[in-house]
């Protein structure tokens, strides 16, 4: 058999496809966690939903997570899975979606919080702007291109509901503090924008 710590590092997007359940849960934790980096960034989502599924089902799969310094202090953070469930978001994909449709039809949108901006007392996000000369390879990507049909759904209702995620490895959401999303349409680029009072507790679906 090959080196399984090796070969997980150097895999080309090729040889990653070609991985079955029984050779990935084979791997140590480590080595799963590492396959499942490779496999998000190359888009192979059906090598990635396996890493998920063996890491939620072993007892330390996941790697304690260190609470991002821009966290709330009181608010109970989940995982993006979680956070869909309660505002009543189906249908989703657990690998690329970065939002969907709620209960009530409402949009559903993630927002990072590191990569929110300050401007005249509001805040904004971009949310989907077009991929020029490979500028944006995400925008492509399924999870891009769902997002861009979500900002286009919510630009005709006018509104939007967004969630703050922490942390760039291990996604951490405020569930239960919802931001009530402006969105709007400058160009290409879809924006959205709020203002910190701008929130409200929304009746979870759990």
């Amino acid at each position: 058999m090959i080196n399984a710590r090796r070969d997980v590092r150097i895999l080309p997007r090729g040889r990653v496809a070609k991985w079955s359940k029984e050779q990935i849960d084979k791997l140590s934790t480590p080595e799963v966690r590492t396959l499942l980096a490779n496999a998000e960034r190359l888009l192979e989502t059906e090598v990635a939903a396996i890493c998920n599924e063996i890491l939620d089902a072993r007892p330390r799969g996941r790697p304690p997570v260190r609470r991002d310094k821009h966290a709330p202090l009181v608010r109970r953070l989940v995982t993006r899975r979680k956070a869909f469930e309660m505002r009543g978001v189906s249908g989703y994909n657990r690998v690329w979606s970065r939002g969907g449709i709620g209960a009530d039809g409402a949009v559903v949108m993630t927002v990072p919080s590191d990569e929110v901006e300050k401007r005249e007392g509001a805040m904004r996000y971009l949310l989907w702007a077009p991929n020029v000369d490979d500028s944006r390879p995400w925008s492509d990507s399924p999870g891009g291109k769902e997002r861009l049909e979500h900002c286009r759904i919510a630009l005709e209702r006018g509104a939007a509901q967004g969630l703050m995620i922490y942390g760039a490895r291990v996604n951490q959401v405020d569930a239960e503090n919802v931001l009530s999303l402006r969105v709007e349409k400058h160009g290409d680029e879809y924006w959205a924008t709020w203002t910190p009072e701008e929130k409200r507790v929304v009746k979870t679906f759990e």
